[in-house]
Order: structure tokens, then sequence, then C-alpha cells
């Protein structure tokens, strides 16, 4: 089995672990604010039968985004994890290609992710505007992805669905990985709907694949019920074979273990079928991420 999203970090790294706490997505984070490393990854996932991972980039400074790839690299060469790497790029910069030359010397680079995600609510917001998706620099940048075989992470909210798809149907060649099921924060009747009518949109669009991760991130728990809902919806929409399993370790590890959490994963998935579970466990990330190659 494969996590297709998880990060390791050094705290002295990561500009948003230093400093006074300022409000996330996610809540209060000070257990976070510490080095992870793959010892102690190694050591979440024990038991659980993960076979491999996938690392997605955790906010270094943008200047140093080829520092990120390269410690990632390194750890990976020295233990053997991770087994594919989605490294950051600023894709509505003008020299976006220089800075994805520099990332291809990486050998296990697969993807990109510039987190897009704009909300009303400040403390969940990350990009400047919320219609950064439909950027016709970051189009230009996203498709030449193509040229590398990688996939590009997308993150948005349901409100910048629309302008999402917009970007998926102008870079067809690239493969669009919807972070996190369009995370759902709305749970109102009307925001589900906002969601639903967005998630539905990007089905439709044949490059559009979907992690099934981070499912406490708004509610702050580990929840088998909602984990089960947000997975029936998703697969409906997608299908299992654009679907895949994502741990977001340690965001997680906030409220919950990996054991517990995948658990509940697993729990949740019992009504698909033995084809099914394996795509979303496995063959999906293969298919996107290639971590054997």
């Amino acid at each position: 089995m494969i996590d297709s999203h998880h990060h390791v970090w050094r705290v002295k790294d990561l500009p948003w672990l230093q400093g006074p706490e300022q409000p996330r997505i996610f809540g209060p984070y000070a257990p976070l604010r510490r080095d992870y490393l793959i010892e102690e990854y190694l050591a979440d996932v024990a038991g659980t039968g993960i076979e491999a991972s996938v690392y997605v980039q955790a906010n270094w400074d943008k200047s140093r985004h080829e520092d990120e790839v390269a410690w990632v690299q390194a750890i990976a060469d020295s233990h053997g994890w991770p087994n594919a790497i989605v490294g950051f790029c600023d894709m509505c910069s003008d020299n976006a290609e220089e800075q994805l030359q520099r990332l291809a010397r990486y050998p296990l680079m697969r993807g990109i992710r510039q987190q897009l995600h704009w909300h009303a609510n400040p403390a969940y917001r990350f990009a400047d505007r919320e219609d950064i998706p439909a950027d016709p620099i970051l189009t230009k940048n996203v498709a030449r992805l193509a040229d590398y075989g990688w996939s590009f992470d997308l993150q948005v909210f349901a409100s910048q669905m629309e302008h999402a798809a917009g970007l998926a149907e102008a870079c067809p060649q690239v493969a669009m990985v919807l972070q996190h099921s369009g995370m759902l924060e709305d749970l109102s009747a009307d925001g589900v709907r906002q969601w639903r009518s967005g998630m539905e949109r990007l089905s439709a669009l044949p490059n559009v694949f979907v992690k099934l991760s981070a499912y406490g991130t708004f509610i702050h728990r580990n929840d088998p019920h909602f984990i089960g809902r947000m997975i029936r919806d998703t697969v409906e929409l997608f299908g299992a074979g654009r679907c895949m399993f994502g741990s977001n370790f340690p965001i997680e590890k906030l409220w919950t273990t990996f054991g517990e959490m995948f658990s509940a994963f697993r729990q949740q998935c019992a009504f698909l079928s033995a084809a099914e579970r394996s795509m979303i466990f496995r063959e999906t990330a293969e298919r996107v991420y290639r971590p054997d190659t």
C-alpha cells in the first residue's frame, strides 16, 4: 500500500513553524513545532502495510524550493523512503521554467504543488486571491509539467473549483491531483451543495485525480463516520481508479495516530470491491507518481 501524501521536516527550515503561532486551518499546532524526520514517520507507519510513500512539499521559504527537494532526495538515498517527491515551484513566476529545470535533476521528482486555496476566512487562506487558478502565467507553467511527465497537486476550496476545472481543461496532458477531496470545510447544506457541484465539474475531466486525505483538517478529530461519507461521495463521482489514499502526516497526528486513522480508512472502504480498494490504496498512486521508476 502507498501513502500518497506525507511530510517530513526540520523546524529550522519551515518559517511557518518558527516565531509566534499563527492561526491555521488545522487549529493549534504546538505539538508540530519540532523536527518530524523519516525515522519517526517509519515508526508511525510500522505494522500498517504501507510499503511506499510520496513526500509533498512542506512550505519551505520559496527561495529555497530546491533545497527542500535536495534534502528529501538525500533522505531517500540513505533510507529508501520516501519513494517519490512533489516539490514546490512558483508557477506564477516568469522564471518557473528555470526552477523546473533545476528540480528535474533530482531522480524522485514527480510533481509540483503550489497551494492555490483562498478563503474569505483569513485563517483558511493561503493564496492572495480567489481566482489564482485562472492566472494565465500559472496556466502556461502548469502546462509545461507535461514535458517532465509531472503532475500538479491542486489545492483549492469549493468556491475556486470552476477556475480549477478551467486550469485542468487547459492542461489536458498534466495529471491534476485534487488535494483532500476538495477540502470540504462548510458542512451546512449550502456548503455541501457548492462542494458537490464543484466536484461534479472536476470529475468530468479525465486528467483530474483525487486524494482521499486530511479529513480531520476542519473537524480536528479522526471521525470514521465522516471519513466514510467523504470516501463514498468522492468515489461515487470520480471512481476508485482516480482516487488514492493519503495520510497528511504529521498534520493528522495532532488528533490521532497513523494506525487509528488508517484503520478507519480501511474499514470505511470495506463497501468497495477488492479491485477498487487496490486502486485506492496502491494502483492510482502508482499510476500518477510512479514510485518505482
